[in-house]
């Protein structure tokens, strides 16, 4: 037995501040081996900053010192405050609702409805977590998806991978198909100059297809823990969950009192304005955070806490996501040691050439493949958008490939890569707030990445041979 322990512990990846640390630490020594350069910034749409794809020249050298690598973190954790506080927010938010009891009698409730098919679940949330991101273009709300659905999943046997799974690859099958996605398709669309949402049929049956995937590398998962829970990749990260949210054989139907009941009413109707606000005012995170915490204060006075309680809850949500909040600053210093050693540009030009220089059947792959690489260090889908699709556009031309393919190798490379890097901020923080590592996600999700990286290949050759323009 203690043969078969040491075995199984001989590889183990390192932690992940290690593994973000490295990779600073290797775009710090890369900033003396590549060319400096720089494109010109531009107007682009909707009033954003682009790039001019012809202004690109060298500038003078800019390495990074051991002076300056001493203040990439802190700056990473400024650069990414947005994202830190609003993990924080959210576990504060979070904590007082479950301080409040509503979320255990919702979970008994809910665990007794469906404690014969819970398996259902899986598809029904899935889908609609994916619809959502699909039309809106959020795929961070799986920051607001995964505290909610996490009670249920686990009271009904299945683990935290499972509910973390449930909202990101929901949400990033959604967000990566774009089917109506003004953030990555209707964006870069604009910006090669081509019809805003042309090309919509493919993007659907893309959409059908990954998204039944998905359900079922989330299914076979969940069957296998709920049949044998040792089996499941988190089994003593989730003890406590377990002892907490565990479902008894014999469920006594919980009820709300009467300030939980209108403390639940209260709680929906932020949530209704959490969905306006980002559908027709722009929201993104600083205002759903400043929403978070009027609803925590709420909800929890309508429901009988008081304002130390409230106060003590939030405390306990913030330390609950502590050391997310500090692994998103660690992300980010990846990209500020790239733009002060005004690499990044020249990393853009460089992979954008040779794409350039790839036979045409392979065109599309390739820019697939340029895309993905840039997504680990711009992990913003719109960023990415602004920055590449004005060189995609016009090189497309050049190795004919469309437009129209070109924005679709776009949406893969961007999209899937998601919830793959760990320079992704919101997808950390999520993960943070699931309970899960990195390297026990990568366990779970690098095959049915791979089975996405595959489709997407496919799919980009098939648009490549028939010269896909929608």
């Amino acid at each position: 037995m203690e043969k078969e322990k040491s075995a199984k512990k001989k590889f183990q990846l390192p932690h992940i501040y290690v593994i973000l640390f490295i990779f600073s630490a290797l775009a710090a020594i890369s900033t003396y081996f590549i060319s400096a350069g720089q494109f010109e910034r531009v107007p682009g749409p909707d009033g954003r900053t682009a790039i001019d794809p012809n202004s690109y020249s060298q500038v003078e050298a800019a390495p990074i010192g051991i002076a300056d690598f001493l203040t990439v973190i802190p700056r990473g954790l400024i650069d990414a405050g947005e994202i830190v506080f609003f993990t924080f927010i959210i576990g504060g938010m979070f904590m007082v609702l479950k301080t409040t009891g509503i979320i255990e009698v919702v979970v008994d409730r809910l665990a007794n409805r469906f404690a014969k098919n819970s398996i259902l679940l899986i598809p029904i949330l899935t889908t609609v977590f994916g619809v959502g991101a699909t039309l809106i273009g959020t795929p961070e709300l799986s920051l607001v998806y995964i505290p909610v659905i996490m009670p249920l999943i686990i009271a009904l046997g299945y683990d935290s991978i499972v509910a973390a799974a449930i909202a990101l690859v929901g949400t990033v099958v959604g967000f990566t198909t774009g089917v109506l996605n003004p953030i990555n398709v209707g964006l870069s669309q604009k910006i090669v100059g081509i019809p805003v949402f042309s090309g919509l049929p493919l993007r659907l049956i893309l959409f059908i297809v990954c998204i039944s995937v998905g359900i079922y590398f989330i299914m076979r998962y969940a069957k296998k823990v709920q049949q044998n829970p040792i089996k499941s990749y988190v089994y003593e990260d989730d003890q406590e969950k377990r002892g907490l949210y565990k479902q008894k054989d014999k469920i006594e139907a919980k009820s709300m009192n009467t300030r939980q009941k209108y403390a639940s009413v209260a709680a929906l109707i932020f949530l209704g304005i959490l969905v306006y606000g980002v559908l027709n005012l722009g929201w993104f995170m600083v205002e759903m955070a400043g929403l978070f915490i009027f609803m925590g204060i709420v909800v929890g006075l309508i429901a009988g806490l008081n304002a130390t309680q409230i106060s003590n809850a939030f405390t306990e949500g913030f330390r609950e996501v502590l050391m997310g909040a500090i692994i998103i600053g660690l992300a980010r210093s990846v990209a500020v040691v790239l733009e002060d050693g005004q690499i990044m540009d020249t990393i853009v030009y460089s992979l954008g050439s040779l794409v350039g220089e790839m036979p045409s059947i392979l065109g599309a792959v390739g820019m697939y493949l340029v895309q993905l690489a840039i997504n680990f260090i711009i992990p913003s889908g719109s960023g990415q958008a602004l920055v590449t699709m004005p060189i995609m556009g016009p090189l497309s031309d050049i190795i004919g490939v469309t437009r129209q393919t070109a924005v679709l190798a776009f949406q893969f490379g961007d999209g899937f890569a998601h919830i793959l890097f760990p320079t992704s901020g919101y997808f950390m923080a999520a993960l943070v707030i699931a309970g899960v590592s990195w390297q026990k996600w990568i366990r779970f999700y690098m095959p049915l990445f791979l089975v996405f990286s595959a489709i997407g290949i496919v799919t980009l050759v098939i648009a490549q041979m028939i010269q896909y323009t929608g």
